[in-house]
């Protein structure tokens, strides 16, 4: 898990690349996350509240993501959690 978290801060990706990623989950409901909380995860990709998730990187999208959906119930969080790596991994070819 430490490996894949170093890969994902080293993985820089463009801003075009994190949209896609966000309207992939949320519209076209690759992840199955709750649809409300796109506007949130984009609002914490492209202006991140902690400077530790300033840089633009697959990890930076993957702390916006989560960070949103702490905003659910506990199961329908967990759910989205656990689904969450798999679909940024897929997305990972995507990284500039």
């Amino acid at each position: 898990m430490q490996r894949q978290v170093e890969t994902w801060r080293a993985s820089r990706i463009r801003d075009e690349t994190a949209k896609l990623v966000i309207y992939r989950e949320f519209v076209e409901g690759d992840l199955e996350a709750p649809k409300h909380l796109a506007r949130r995860v984009h609002d914490l990709y492209f202006n991140p509240t902690i400077d530790e998730f300033a840089p633009r990187t697959l990890w930076s999208l993957e702390n916006s993501f989560t960070s949103a959906f702490k905003e659910l119930d506990p199961i329908p969080q967990f759910r989205a959690t656990a689904k969450l790596a798999p679909f940024l991994e897929g997305m990972q070819t995507l990284a500039a």
